[in-house]
C-alpha cells in the first residue's frame, strides 16, 4: 500500500471503473465503451437495451458500495494483443475491440481488474476500492460513441468522487447553487431570453428585458472603445465563396460553415468569423507606416454549425456575435498594443464585477507558419504584458495555434467557477493570405501584424456568465427595471405616477405596478423580478412628500425623499 495519498484524477478514473463493475452485476450483457476522469468528476459510456433512469443510479450506487466496502485490490495484468482479443470478443464487447485497434502496435496492452469485473485501461489507479473516499452519481445523457452523430447513441453516467465526505458535500452544494443560478432557467423566469424550435436550435431570441441588459453592455462597450482609441466596422452576414477560401475556411473549417446559397450563379456563405471583412477593408486602399496602428472592432453576428448535443443555453450556440477587434501595427507597436489590449480586457471584466482573473499564455506549436522571429517578439510582448498586471500565469508551451501565439483570460464567477473569456491572439496567417502590406518609413513595403482580440468573447455567452454569476440580480447599472413603485392602495396611484415620472425624467427606468393584487402580493413579485429598489407608498408617504425605499435584498424601508433617493441612485448607478 502506498504511503502517499491518490490524486483526485486516480480516485475518480477508479471510481469510474468500480461504477462499471456494478453495472455489469445490475445488467450482466451491457456492453463498454470508455471511462474517464473529468476536471470534476467522471462518466462512464454504456450500450444496453435498459433505459436509465434516476432510480437506477440509486441501485448502482448501492452496489457500488459493496464493492467499495469490500475493499477490491486493482490488479493489472498485460496481455498480448490476441489474448486481449480474445478476452474481449468472448466478453463480446464490440467497443472495447475497436478501442483495442487504436493501441499502437508495441504498445502495453493493459487490463485492470477489481471483483470480477477487468477493464482494458491503461491505468492509474487505487490500490483497492476502499481507497476511493466518497462519491456520487450525479445524471444520465446520451452521447453519441467517439462522439460522432451517424454512430450509435451510448448511455453516459456522470459522477464524481472526492477523497472525502466533506469535499464531497462541498461540492454537491455548489452545485446546488449552480442550478439556482442556472441562466437557462433564470432567462425563463425573468423573460430575458429563449429559444423556439419553430426558429432552430441554438438561434437566440432575445426578449425586451434582456435586448434592454444588452443594449447597456453594449453602449458601455462601445463607449469605452471610443475611449481607447478604436473606430467601428459594420460588415456583412454573408460573404463569396472565393473570400473563404483566400481566408482558408473553405479548408480547414468547412464543417462548421453553413450550406452555401446560390446568389447570381456563384455560392456564397454565412460568415462564421469576422477577420476576413476587416481585412478587405484594410485592403481597399495602400496604407502608411503613419496609420498604423488601427484599432477596429465590431459586433459581428456570426454563424457556426454546433452538434446538437454541445449546445447549452446562452453559452453554446449556433448564431452569436462576438465583441470582435483586430489590431493593425508595425512590429515596434506589438509591445504597446498587447499592454493597451490587456489591460483593457481587465478593465471591462472589473466593469461588470469581475475581478478575479488568471491568464494563459500558449505558444509556438511544431507545426506553424511565420517567421520564428515574429512568435518571438509576439510571444515576448503577450508575457510581458501579462507580468506588468501582476495577473498569475500559466504557460501552455507548444499549445498556440499554428498561425500565432496568445493570451487566454479565465475569469470566477461569484461561486468560484471559471469561464474563458478573452482572448488576445496573434496571426501571422491571414496576413499572409491576403498579402496585406504597408509602406514603412524607408519606402518598402511591409507585412503587418494583426492581433485578433476578443474582451467579452461572444455577447451570448457573456451574456449567460453575467446572469449565473449575479444570479439574475444585476447591479443597478445594468438592471432592465432598476425601480418600481408600488401604490399601497388605489388613493396612492396618483402620488406613484407622478414619483415614476420624475424619476425617469432623470433617466432611470422604472414601472408602477397598481395591480388589483395584496400588498403583499406585489413586494413579493418585485422580490421575485430581483429589482434593485422597491418604493411602497402609502397615506404617511403622500402627506409628507417621502418614499419607503426598500433594497434588494432587505427587509426595512426607511422614509427618504424623492431627493434623496436620487443622490443615492446617481452614486451607483454607473459601473
Amino acid at each position: 500500500m502506498s504511503d502517499q495519498a491518490p490524486s483526485l484524477e486516480v480516485i475518480r478514473h477508479s471510481a469510474a471503473h468500480v461504477m462499471a463493475a456494478a453495472v455489469k452485476k445490475l445488467f450482466p450483457d451491457v456492453k463498454f465503451d470508455i471511462g474517464p476522469a473529468t476536471s470534476d468528476g467522471f462518466y462512464y459510456d454504456f450500450d444496453m437495451e435498459h433505459r436509465l433512469a434516476d432510480d437506477d443510479l440509486k441501485k448502482i450506487e448501492k452496489e457500488m458500495w459493496k464493492i467499495v466496502n469490500k475493499k477490491f485490490p486493482f490488479e493489472k495484468r498485460t496481455l498480448s494483443r490476441d489474448e486481449a482479443k480474445q478476452l474481449l470478443e468472448g466478453g463480446n464487447q464490440t467497443y472495447k475491440l475497436e478501442r483495442l485497434a487504436d493501441v499502437p502496435d508495441g504498445e502495453e496492452i493493459t487490463f485492470y481488474t477489481c471483483d470480477e469485473f477487468a477493464d482494458l485501461c491503461r491505468g492509474p489507479h487505487v490500490d483497492n476500492t476502499g481507497a476511493i473516499g466518497a462519491f456520487k452519481l450525479l445524471s444520465v445523457a446520451g452521447a453519441y460513441y467517439r462522439g460522432k452523430e451517424d454512430n450509435p447513441m451510448l448511455q453516459r453516467i456522470y459522477g464524481t468522487a472526492f477523497q472525502d465526505k466533506k469535499e464531497l458535500k462541498k461540492y454537491l452544494q455548489g452545485l446546488e447553487e449552480a442550478k439556482k443560478r442556472d441562466h437557462r432557467k433564470l432567462g425563463k423566469e425573468l423573460e430575458l431570453f429563449s429559444f423556439s424550435e419553430n426558429v432552430g436550435p441554438g438561434l437566440v431570441l432575445w426578449h425586451p428585458k434582456g435586448s434592454l441588459v444588452r443594449h447597456i453592455i453594449e453602449s458601455f462597450w462601445k463607449k469605452e472603445h471610443f475611449k481607447h482609441g478604436y473606430s467601428l466596422l459594420h460588415t456583412p452576414h454573408i460573404g463569396k465563396q472565393g473570400l473563404w477560401e483566400t481566408s482558408g475556411h473553405i479548408e480547414f473549417y468547412k464543417d462548421a460553415m453553413y450550406s452555401p446559397m446560390d446568389i447570381d450563379g456563384m455560392d456564397y456563405f454565412v460568415k462564421p468569423m469576422n477577420c476576413p471583412f476587416h481585412i478587405e477593408i484594410y485592403k481597399s486602399r495602400g496604407r502608411s507606416y503613419r496609420e498604423l496602428p488601427l484599432r477596429w472592432a465590431e459586433m459581428g453576428t456570426v454563424y457556426r454549425y454546433e452538434k446538437s448535443g454541445v449546445m447549452h443555453g446562452l453559452l453554446r450556440v449556433r448564431g452569436f456575435t462576438q465583441d470582435d477587434a483586430h489590431i493593425i501595427c508595425a512590429e515596434s507597436q506589438v509591445a504597446s498594443e498587447i499592454k493597451e489590449a490587456l489591460e483593457f480586457s481587465l478593465f471591462m471584466w472589473k466593469a461588470f464585477g469581475f475581478s478575479d482573473v488568471k491568464a494563459y499564455l500558449a505558444t509556438r506549436p511544431e507545426k506553424a507558419v511565420g517567421d520564428p522571429k515574429n512568435w518571438e517578439v509576439a510571444t515576448s510582448a503577450l508575457k510581458d504584458a501579462v507580468e506588468a498586471t501582476g495577473l498569475e500565469l500559466e504557460t501552455d508551451e507548444g499549445g498556440g495555434a499554428f498561425y500565432g501565439p496568445k493570451i487566454d483570460l479565465k475569469v470566477r464567477d461569484a461561486i468560484g467557477r471559471e469561464w474563458q473569456t478573452s482572448t488576445i491572439q496573434f496571426d501571422f496567417n491571414l496576413p499572409e493570405r491576403f498579402d496585406m502590406t504597408y509602406v514603412g518609413d524607408d519606402g518598402a513595403k511591409h507585412r503587418p501584424y494583426m492581433i485578433h482580440r476578443a474582451l467579452l468573447g461572444s455577447l451570448e455567452r457573456f451574456f449567460g456568465i453575467l446572469v449565473e454569476h449575479y444570479a439574475g440580480a444585476f447591479p443597478l447599472w445594468l438592471a432592465p427595471e432598476q425601480l418600481r413603485v408600488i401604490p399601497i392602495a388605489q388613493t396612492h396611484n396618483q402620488y406613484a405616477a407622478e414619483i415614476a415620472e420624475t424619476l425617469q425624467s432623470k433617466g432611470f427606468r422604472v414601472s408602477v405596478d397598481s395591480r388589483d393584487e395584496s400588498l403583499g402580493a406585489r413586494i413579493r413579485k418585485a422580490r421575485n423580478d430581483r429589482l434593485p429598489y422597491m418604493l411602497v407608498l402609502g397615506d404617511k408617504e403622500m402627506e409628507s412628500k417621502t418614499i419607503a425605499v426598500r433594497k434588494r435584498g432587505e427587509e426595512n424601508s426607511p422614509t427618504m425623499s424623492l431627493d434623496a433617493l436620487l443622490d443615492e441612485l446617481r452614486e451607483s448607478v454607473s459601473p
